[in-house]
């Protein structure tokens, strides 16, 4: 995929695809609802998929720090926001990271906005999962890393079969997470 980085989308092309779209769902895009819809979505679209133009080096931004320890580190309960690259719905849900460092930790708040990144990008759930525990593990040289993510897909709940409660799970371990059946238990019971 090529990196647009560095280019953001031209807000008046995006605008002028939404009011095609319009007119051809059989919308009047200059009624008053919706005069300013095509900017909206436009702003909105950009906004959503912002991580196209961000990279793990820029969002961890050198936050690394010394810890004597190796310890499992979780951050859990992560809200969690993407849209689905086959209806371009949106799944939200919540992410639980955690890894055991070897003696460098990442600043809190750059684990939620590591997957941030990849949410913000259109995604399938499983390929979201992988990408945020292969960043973890590149960044902190952790012993393991674990990665579960919950979500509800509106794909599936607002069209097709229509399923209000279904909740997709996909987990991702890696490491001493993967070899280790102990480190693993622990992990999922934590971020039960």
């Amino acid at each position: 995929m090529k990196s647009r980085a560095d280019k953001e989308p031209d807000q008046k092309k995006l605008a002028a695809l939404v009011r095609e779209i319009l007119l051809e769902l059989g919308e009047d895009p200059d009624r008053e609802g919706l005069r300013k819809t095509p900017a909206r979505v436009a702003k909105a679209m950009t906004y959503l998929t912002r991580g196209y133009r961000q990279s793990v080096k820029t969002v961890v931004n050198n936050a690394y720090f010394t810890s004597g320890t190796n310890h499992m580190v979780i951050l859990k309960n992560i809200e969690l926001y993407s849209l689905c690259e086959h209806h371009m719905l949106p799944f939200y849900g919540s992410c639980a990271i955690g890894y055991i460092s070897t003696g460098k930790v990442l600043g809190v708040s750059k684990l939620a906005r590591i997957m941030d990144m990849y949410a913000r990008r259109f995604q399938i759930q499983e390929r979201l999962t992988e990408q945020i525990a292969d960043a973890v593990m590149k960044e902190t040289g952790a012993e393991g890393v674990g990665v579960v993510i919950r979500a509800k897909h509106l794909c599936m709940m607002m069209r097709g079969v229509e399923k209000q409660n279904s909740e997709m799970v996909t987990s991702a371990v890696l490491g001493t997470f993967r070899s280790d059946e102990r480190a693993r238990a622990e992990f999922l019971s934590l971020v039960k």
